[in-house]
């Protein structure tokens, strides 16, 4: 069990004040998902421009946010940044002392955080010839997703996304920026929980792995929002208000679902028959 701490912000200009309640929040919400995992924490800051600055240690997220990287990650938040991603690790495969096991993952054009545990990385490894970087059994979904062009795929993005990430076993919730894109966020929830609440004053999408911790952040009466579990979901931060621009419903476990047959991973196997 490990927690996701998120924010995608709409590029523009905001006052110091703004700013300022922005980093307390995304903290705060950081902080409260220490609860599902303290062994370590972690946060990428995506920019506009498609670069990515990342901080993780194999700390908890208390020690985390008193470390000048961090709080210097955060101070370079300006009106050119899209998300934060943030994450609390409690891990069910590769230690923690090894920092390329802790979250965020950076592969290839891919910066994600995941919840769960995929139960099949080893064999996917194998059969689909990634090269593997580190231990953790997380890797195997960002590898998938870099090798998915979102500009080439257009409109068909999401259904790639759905189709590749069904050769997963296990469970996996998920935010993913690809830097080719990065004013989009991909949103995967599949058996684990997520939540947002969308705060318009500050141009921003809050997202947590429990609605309970938005509602310490933000206050009880907070409107939040559950993300329906076996879908994905694509946010733009140019559209925030009208939440995700795209939702595709995958069904994990039904494969007889509407989805595109003709998405195979780019010099791959086609995948082995069940």
């Amino acid at each position: 069990m490990c927690g996701l701490a998120g924010v995608l912000l709409e590029p523009k200009e905001r006052s110091a004040e703004t700013w300022e309640a922005i980093r307390r929040a995304f903290v705060q919400n950081l902080l409260a998902n220490q609860e599902r995992g303290k062994e370590a924490s972690g946060v990428a800051r995506i920019q506009r421009d498609g670069s990515c600055h990342l901080y993780k240690s194999p700390l908890p997220a208390e020690q985390l946010v008193a470390q000048r990287a961090f709080q210097n990650l955060l101070a370079g938040l300006d009106a050119n940044t899209t998300a934060l991603l943030g994450h609390t690790r409690a891990p069910t495969k590769g230690t923690p002392a090894h920092n390329g096991n802790n979250h965020p993952l950076w592969v290839g054009h891919v910066v994600g955080i995941h919840n769960g545990h995929v139960e099949n990385d080893d064999d996917l490894f194998e059969r689909l010839r990634f090269q593997r970087r580190w231990d953790v059994d997380s890797e195997i979904i960002f590898q998938i997703l870099n090798h998915l062009h979102p500009d080439l795929l257009g409109d068909l993005y999401p259904y790639a996304i759905g189709h590749s990430l069904r050769l997963l076993e296990g469970k996996f919730t998920l935010m993913a920026v690809d830097l080719r894109q990065p004013y989009r966020l991909i949103v995967v929830r599949q058996a684990n929980p997520l939540s947002f609440h969308y705060h318009a004053a500050w141009g921003a999408i809050f997202f947590s792995s429990r609605y309970l911790f938005l509602r310490r952040v933000f206050g009880r009466d907070v409107r939040t929002e559950i993300l329906r579990d076996g879908t994905i979901y694509l946010f733009d931060s140019h559209a925030l208000s009208v939440g995700p621009v795209q939702r595709i419903r995958i069904g994990f476990e039904r494969p007889h679902l509407h989805r595109p047959a003709a998405f195979v991973l780019p010099n791959t196997p086609p995948p082995i028959p069940r």
